[in-house]
């Protein structure tokens, strides 16, 4: 992340499916494209491939606007999911570097 300015940290919490993603497809895009951001998905407690893309479009998203994103908390099935795609070397993930 950069040290020109303060990190936003988004909270997605519950269910991310594709039921539920497209509720907050909008909000990770408008803090991708605002500044620096950590995705924080402690809180989630469902996920499926829908998280995934999300993630992928809020990454583009923060690349075009020349913003750094991170995620943190990655819940377990999101990593199996990224591991099974064998994108899982394509996540930012915090402290990874």
């Amino acid at each position: 992340m950069s040290a020109s300015g303060p990190v936003t940290v988004f909270a997605p919490a519950g269910e991310l499916t594709m039921v539920s993603a497209p509720g907050v497809l909008e909000e990770g895009r408008r803090l991708a494209r605002a500044g620096d951001l950590v995705v924080d998905f402690a809180g989630v407690t469902t996920a499926d491939s829908a998280a995934l893309a999300l993630l992928f479009d809020w990454m583009r998203c923060a690349r075009t606007a020349g913003n750094r994103l991170s995620v943190r908390g990655l819940p377990a099935a999101m990593a199996s999911l990224a591991a099974l795609y064998d994108i899982d070397p394509l996540l930012p993930l915090e402290g990874a570097r």
